[in-house]
């Protein structure tokens, strides 16, 4: 991989966060980045310098400021060929034409276009789907259980769930998702060979564009259809645009689903004062539900944005030419937003619903409520039907995946007795 080179603005080596490619300590790396300030320099995997912003008021204001893009080609490191094609994170910081990657005019024409398509009363219309399927797993759940009651509840539903939604969603044929949870592995890894990178970035791409020439052929009530379908004054979405975008909803469509649903398994079994409270009824599946995503967000870290000029951040500036990341797992327990017990887990706090887990500004994720939708849905039903679920091993022997942009763990072992 070619090495990239110090610029004007990098911080000494010995001052950068490196972020830990195995994510071995989520928590005390974003103290470390929280109290670096709002600004912090770090080092992405692969020696990248980049910025990230650590406090939640001050993410608020980058994520509207308008002399911080998404445009890649304002990146320094890229322009000068710093940034190799076979760096492991370069499909999350170049991803192909999509809402996610472009600004202003351009941005608002692929987001009407998509929001067209990706209506709330067609999210409404998953609920039924989401409950018929959720309730299936659950019988596998019991089926594959062994004999004292222990199951991988990722393998088993935490994961398959959000596959086969974003699947029926999309109009994806579902013989291709034992293939595509290869890919997206390989897509998300800190850890994928350099030679597999390109490899991995083209079969997706081909996996999409397949999928959207068979909805031009034969098109459905799905929303690679409507994507197509999608018009506005005679505009459409070219064919990269629909498979840019449908890449894009697929790969953060069932990831941070994933994650919300291990996660606040995981903060319940944690917390078992907070999960007697919603079992009883006294707190709403909804609080659980938005306390995960503040306190142990799916998405630790967003990349990636250029910096069109130089940005005061803080007692620091976000020099121009310089790329920033959003450190949501650090900025959803800054003191400063969510008060002195920010690093408590509690299903009664007031502020749990003023987090940025899912973005702020123009680029909020739009798959947001269909992420709330499958967690509200899928966390009351597997409780309902194994209320003494518990986790089967230690917290301390639970396994974060190498992935620097998802809270995300290789396996959860429960009890479903308790």
């Amino acid at each position: 991989m070619t090495a990239v080179t110090e610029t004007r603005s990098a911080e000494p080596e010995q001052h950068r966060i490196h972020l830990d490619p195995f994510v071995s300590d989520l928590e005390g790396e974003s103290a470390a980045l929280r109290a670096a300030g709002p600004l912090a320099a770090v080092m992405l995997p692969g020696d990248v310098p980049v910025w990230a912003v650590t406090h939640h008021a001050e993410a608020k204001k980058l994520l509207t400021d308008p002399r911080v893009v998404k445009d890649i080609n304002v990146w320094g490191a890229w322009q000068r060929g710093e940034i190799a094609p076979d760096w492991p994170l370069i499909g999350l910081a170049n991803p192909g034409r999509s809402m996610l990657t472009v600004d202003g005019a351009d941005h608002r024409r692929l987001r009407g276009l998509v929001a067209q398509a990706l209506t709330p009363r067609r999210v409404e219309r998953m609920r039924a789907r989401i409950a018929e399927l959720t309730d299936g797993l659950l019988d596998q759940v019991a089926e594959q259980a062994a004999a004292d009651g222990t199951v991988d509840l990722k393998a088993v539903f935490a994961y398959p769930l959000p596959m086969y939604v974003i699947a029926d969603l999309m109009g994806l044929d579902e013989a291709i998702l034992p293939r595509l949870k290869v890919l997206f592995e390989k897509f998300f890894s800190t850890q994928t060979p350099p030679e597999e990178v390109v490899a991995t970035l083209t079969e997706l791409g081909g996996i999409m564009a397949d999928a959207v020439t068979r909805k031009r052929e034969n098109p459905g009530d799905d929303l690679t259809s409507a994507l197509i379908q999608a018009s506005e004054n005679g505009d459409t979405l070219t064919d990269q645009e629909i498979v840019s975008t449908l890449q894009l909803m697929v790969a953060a469509g069932h990831e941070t689903t994933i994650s919300l649903i291990v996660n606040a398994v995981r903060n319940l079994a944690a917390h078992p004062e907070q999960r007697a409270l919603v079992l009883s009824g006294e707190a709403d599946w909804s609080a659980v539900v938005e306390e995960t995503l503040r306190w142990s967000t799916p998405t630790s870290h967003v990349l990636i944005r250029f910096a069109t000029e130089d940005v005061p951040v803080g007692d620091k500036v976000l020099p121009a030419g310089d790329a920033l990341i959003v450190s949501f797992a650090a900025i959803g327990r800054d003191e400063q937003a969510h008060g002195p017990s920010a690093n408590e887990f509690d299903i009664t706090r007031e502020t749990a619903a003023r987090h940025i887990s899912f973005g702020h500004g123009p680029h909020v994720c739009p798959g947001a409520a269909l992420s709330r939708l499958e967690a509200g849905v899928a966390l009351p039903a597997l409780y309902t039907r194994f209320p003494g679920l518990d986790l089967a091993v230690a917290p301390g022997e639970l396994r974060n995946k190498p992935v620097v942009t998802q809270n995300d763990l290789y396996e959860l072992p429960v009890r479903l007795d308790g």
